[in-house]
């Protein structure tokens, strides 16, 4: 039962590795300037168990430069474990939610320790997404390119708007998208990824919605108000139980099918001796309102 109720834990290594070198704030401003070298390139606020982290550098398409990676992980990791954190929304300033990694930091100026360094962060980042304990929800209003569509491909759900468009174009100036047809080979079908990577050319928001990439796709004056609707009714869940549900969920899809139900059955098992498996039931049977918990400790028998 514990290594199952584990699965989605965070280690704490892992969070005290990515300190908030960037700053954390309930507004837009950045953090109190003691590390300087890190330009806060997001902003973010929180309220009702919903935390904002926005792309912030629509002057340069919110590119992820490696600034903007270490602040987009600070942000995600910022008092992660906290129960009063139920639910994470990604989105960005500007016309494009992002246009990928920055190329001036791609290119010969830069050495290859450098390169390597951008890549491997990007790939903490979006690894890191389906790894947290609460569901990561990208609002994506704009042109997602590169690793930008990587990022929408790499979080949890996705909504976009209609004038949304998606594309992985690094084959047109010589560096295929090979990171980001991780994520995004794992979101479409195999014969529709692979047309986006060898040509370049982007699909619409409906077409990336009819092949995966997308959960919803709305009018552009309704994104705020879909998103938040989703974000909401993750809220009046328990926190615990999706933590499990999440984590397991990733865990099996890299099960073949005998594998990925013996597993999932011991974790339904395992669910259903946390305080609030056994609230739920109650609240059901009783015909009342749930009142979670949110703890991962089990119900006393």
């Amino acid at each position: 039962m514990a290594a199952s109720l584990r699965l989605w834990r965070l280690k704490p290594s892992r969070i005290l590795r990515c300190s908030v070198a960037s700053g954390f704030s309930s507004g837009a401003t950045a953090g109190s300037g003691q590390q300087p070298q890190l330009e806060k390139l997001t902003s973010t606020r929180q309220q009702d168990g919903i935390r904002h982290v926005i792309l912030n550098n629509p002057k340069k398409r919110n590119a992820l430069s490696l600034s903007m990676l270490k602040c987009l992980r600070n942000d995600i990791l910022h008092d992660i474990e906290s129960q009063a954190l139920r639910v994470i929304i990604i989105s960005a300033e500007g016309p494009a939610f992002s246009a990928g990694h920055d190329l001036k930091e791609l290119s010969s100026e830069q050495d290859t320790k450098h390169h390597i360094e951008v890549f491997e962060t990007c790939a903490e980042v979006m690894t890191l997404l389906q790894k947290l304990p609460v569901p990561v929800i990208a609002k994506v209003n704009g042109l997602a390119t590169a690793a930008g569509c990587q990022l929408v491909a790499s979080c949890d759900i996705a909504v976009a708007s209609e004038k949304s468009r998606f594309a992985t174009p690094g084959v047109n100036i010589g560096l295929f998208c090979s990171t980001p047809a991780v994520a995004v080979g794992r979101a479409l079908s195999r014969k529709v990824a692979l047309e986006m990577l060898f040509t370049g050319e982007p699909i619409s928001a409906h077409d990336a919605l009819l092949h995966g990439l997308l959960s919803r796709v709305v009018p552009e004056d309704k994104l705020e108000e879909e998103t938040m609707k989703i974000a909401h009714k993750i809220c009046e869940t328990s926190r615990s139980v999706v933590a499990l549900g999440k984590a397991t969920f990733y865990k099996q899809m890299a099960l073949d099918l005998d594998a990925a139900y013996r597993m999932t059955s011991q974790v339904m098992v395992d669910n259903l001796t946390l305080k609030d498996g056994q609230e739920g039931i109650e609240a059901f049977i009783q015909k009342r309102k749930p009142t979670w918990s949110h703890s991962v400790n089990t119900a006393c028998k």
